[in-house]
């Protein structure tokens, strides 16, 4: 009977706990007992996938002709790769995607370090690796070592994975000290470098790489420890399917070559603005120029220009090449779009007539649904930064003009807010968002400029061949023009 006895309270236990597990199981919430592949189900039956992400150059942002970026060009294809829809919200910095994407969305793709220390979180495969670099302000005794940087205002942005190198290296170097902050982004981290806040910063070596040439009085110092890893970070509440369905796809696109070539077009290249002297722009315009001179002509009796600004619009944009391509997939000789292309209807961007025809008409379509009020060249140079950053963005700097209490009809004045546009105190209030906005202010001085070398070369022969003569002379080491730099 004893033994009954035990053996009847056993089975109650039993059913005690089973009964406890129930109630537990009913009141914790479901997300935290989905299967493995729950949240993909889900993102395949609501047709869509919901992203947080930042808006950097980086990471996403509105380009020229619309959306773009690095990680923006990966989650529109991973979207298409599950067949769904894409939605963003590009309102955050690192740590604010990171909280986000635990209680809601499907992934944060944001430059994101892989940090396995996070909670609720889980991460794919390696995308990209980030070099940690440190950066200072030129005029500075150089700074080539970890000993060189005592008694240095050093800046980082919090969460970027560059805080977690820094901290590692205090451990050698205990006297090491920094500023961080979750709010700042790069360009104004360089900013800031530049104006004498800071003395220098830690980033990555790709990020200073897209955002020096706006910076000239910020130095590459060294690289700081190894690479880490940038990763996209999904939710653990929602398995393993969303997060395996990612590493197969990017996994597939390393196969493919695919994501090299994405690298490469993003960060492969911090020239494609490039400041050029006269014997290189003279050669040029003996060499090519002659071969599109009477297309520009044509163009310019067709839109109401002048031949020598559509001709020194073609050389910013490409140096009179037909084929040229850009990092970010803009072709020909007036370095148009798809979507622009078949705007002005034209049919093959490579053929140097229709490119320059083509762009020639775009400039007048901006240059016509500009405001009325928008006169003279102010209007001129308006139409030209937008054929470089888009109406959008220009409108967006027009705004933040009238804020400042400036003249958004003026260019004098709308030249000065565009490079706000990369700060996130600015662009976080506009329609648009970000914007690489210290280009259009060089994109319209390098263009004039070269305008005017080209009014002073039509104006006398005799002048152009003193000035080829000049440009060819025996000292290669100085140039008949300075080199324009940003106006930052």
């Amino acid at each position: 009977m004893p033994e009954l006895d035990n053996r009847i309270l056993l089975s109650r236990l039993r059913l005690a706990a089973l009964l406890l597990l129930g109630v537990v199981l009913c009141l914790t919430p479901y997300r935290h007992f989905k299967p493995a592949g729950g949240l993909l189900e889900e993102v395949r039956e609501r047709d869509f996938i919901s992203i947080h992400t930042r808006n950097t150059p980086t990471t996403y942002y509105e380009g020229r002709h619309g959306p773009t970026g690095f990680e923006y060009e990966l989650m529109r294809r991973f979207a298409e790769f599950l067949g769904v829809s894409l939605t963003l919200d590009a309102r955050h910095h690192i740590q604010s995607a990171l909280d986000t994407v635990r209680e809601e969305g499907d992934l944060a793709a944001a430059s994101l370090p892989l940090d396995l220390t996070q909670q609720d979180l889980i991460y794919s495969r390696p995308i990209l690796d980030l070099q940690p670099l440190l950066v200072y302000r030129r005029g500075l005794p150089p700074v080539n070592s970890p000993e060189g940087l005592a008694g240095l205002t050093i800046g980082t942005i919090r969460g970027s994975g560059t805080d977690r190198v820094l901290r590692e290296l205090q451990a050698e170097h205990p006297e090491l000290g920094w500023q961080e902050s979750s709010d700042l982004e790069v360009a104004e981290l360089l900013g800031r470098v530049e104006n004498g806040s800071l003395d220098a910063a830690v980033l990555f070596e790709h990020q200073f790489r897209i955002n020096r040439i706006f910076f000239p009085g910020v130095e590459r110092g060294f690289p700081l420890g190894k690479p880490l890893t940038m990763a996209w970070a999904f939710p653990a509440r929602g398995g393993l399917g969303l997060q395996q369905e990612a590493n197969r796809f990017l996994a597939e696109l390393q196969r493919e070559g695919w994501l090299d070539e994405l690298v490469a077009r993003h960060f492969g290249h911090d020239d494609y603005l490039e400041y050029v002297g006269a014997r290189v722009f003279i050669d040029h315009l003996n060499e090519r120029l002659p071969t599109y001179a009477e297309l520009f002509r044509e163009a310019a009796r067709n839109t109401g220009f002048d031949w020598k600004l559509l001709a020194a619009l073609g050389y910013q944009e490409s140096h009179w090449d037909p084929e040229a391509t850009s990092p970010t997939g803009v072709r020909g000789l007036m370095m148009l779009t798809l979507p622009t292309a078949g705007e002005v209807g034209v049919e093959d961007r490579l053929d140097p007539a229709q490119s320059i025809n083509g762009g020639s008409r775009y400039l007048r379509q901006l240059k016509e649904r500009l405001p009325e009020s928008i006169q003279g060249d102010d209007r001129l140079y308006m139409a030209m930064a937008a054929y470089n950053v888009g109406l959008g963005h220009l409108y967006d700097a027009r705004t933040i003009t009238e804020e400042m209490g400036g003249d958004p009809d003026s260019w004098e004045d709308v030249r000065e807010a565009l490079p706000l546009l990369q700060q996130h105190e600015w662009h976080s209030k506009t329609r648009h968002g970000y914007a690489r906005g210290g280009e259009p202010v060089i994109y319209v001085r390098n263009i004039r400029r070269y305008y005017e070398i080209l009014t002073y070369v039509d104006r006398s022969q005799q002048q152009y061949l003193q000035l080829n003569e000049l440009a060819n002379g025996e000292d290669d080491e100085a140039p008949l023009f300075d080199i324009i730099s940003p106006l930052l």
